[in-house]
């Protein structure tokens, strides 16, 4: 097994002792004695899916499946303060067992994975389910390699959708405009239709939009609507410009082969059953749920619907869109991977999205 060490900054002691803090404080699952104890750092706390999905499955699923065998410690990476993009790398050091960020934002230590989510890749969620799958292999070796961590699921965000706080009628409007994306694919996206592409922490989106120092900006529909985004906000584009942000759990390898040959079997098992599936059927209706909470068009089960403006897209969006992935989203990210993995995309990915990356 190889790992790319990280050097560990001296600050880092003291967010290990803050991080082991907060764990230490949040519920206990399960009796004291048990075998197995899980530190899980899940993603955005205040979004559906950590609240709805991971902080019940790590915190009660798992560990009544196990009998009390498995007790773990659950928060979330923002709870914790640690940074987004910073996650896989902490759990690489074993600061913690479990970890859950969306993959693009770890890309800078590893740009294999940008190739699970470009920018309209995928506009539906059977497809884009299909393309998670084909991508695991892909995504276990680098997350092996670089973050000494191991896959236990890919799950997506809602479509990641364009928020602007000004009036637009499609893409062709975004040329000039400074717009937020969520990782370097996207901002390459943006910058192929014209825009100045600007890299925000999500949480710090709205003050952004609201200052004016961006105009519009990417996420999901209904992480927008979960954020508030809407009050910062306009006008709406849905199309998935942004892809699906897949959230990566991965697990310390050092931990996953401590565990028994049982003990995996059924976390995977669980995970597999308890968490990836529902996370998916959710996923079919979460980006309608998120538009009509948002516009007030259909009805809104997480509160009182907002009036934002739909922009239906056009075809000369969607054509635009796919030029810029095919012209220079995709060979751009081809040209920062090596031939063994783009040889593997093709075959996977690659025929399920009808697209073939070549080295630039």
């Amino acid at each position: 097994m190889s790992f790319t060490s990280h050097t560990r900054p001296a600050w880092l002691n003291s967010l290990a002792t803050i991080a082991m803090t907060a764990l230490s404080v949040t519920t206990l699952a399960g009796p004291a004695a048990a075998d197995t104890s899980l530190n899980v750092v899940g993603s955005w706390g205040s979004l559906e899916l950590h609240q709805k999905f991971e902080q019940p499955f790590w915190s009660e699923t798992l560990p009544q499946a196990s009998d009390g065998d498995i007790t773990t410690q659950v928060t979330s990476f923002d709870q914790m303060g640690i940074a987004s993009g910073d996650v896989f790398r902490y759990l690489g050091d074993g600061l913690f067992d479990v970890g859950m960020t969306v993959g693009d934002y770890t890309v800078s230590d590893a740009p294999e994975l940008e190739g699970l989510d470009l920018p309209m890749m995928t506009t539906d969620t059977d497809k884009a389910r299909a393309v998670a799958n084909a991508f695991r292999p892909i995504a276990e070796k680098a997350m092996n390699e670089r973050f000494n961590s191991h896959v236990l699921a890919i799950v997506p965000y809602p479509a990641q959708v364009l928020f602007c706080n000004t009036p637009i009628s499609g893409l062709a409007d975004l040329e000039g405009k400074k717009v937020r994306g969520s990782g370097r694919s996207t901002g390459e996206f943006l910058e192929a239709l014209g825009a100045q592409s600007l890299n925000i922490a999500f949480n710090e989106v709205p003050g952004s939009l609201e200052r004016g120092v961006i105009d519009c900006a990417v996420t999901g529909s209904m992480s927008g609507y979960s954020a508030g985004w809407y009050d910062v906000s306009s006008h709406m584009l849905p199309l998935p410009i942004g892809g699906w942000d897949y959230v990566i759990t991965a697990v310390n390898q050092d931990k996953w082969g401590s565990l028994s040959a049982d003990e995996q079997q059924l976390i995977q098992d669980q995970v597999d059953k308890q968490f990836t599936a529902p996370v998916w059927t959710n996923s079919k209706t979460e980006t309608q749920r998120g538009i009509a909470c948002l516009t007030g068009n259909g009805e809104c089960p997480a509160g009182k619907p907002a009036s934002m403006t739909l922009v239906k897209p056009t075809q000369a969006d969607v054509d635009r869109a796919h030029k810029a992935l095919e012209d220079v989203v995709l060979p751009a990210w081809a040209g920062r991977v090596d031939a063994d993995i783009l040889k593997q995309w093709n075959a996977g990915v690659g025929k399920i999205v009808d697209l073939q990356a070549q080295t630039p």
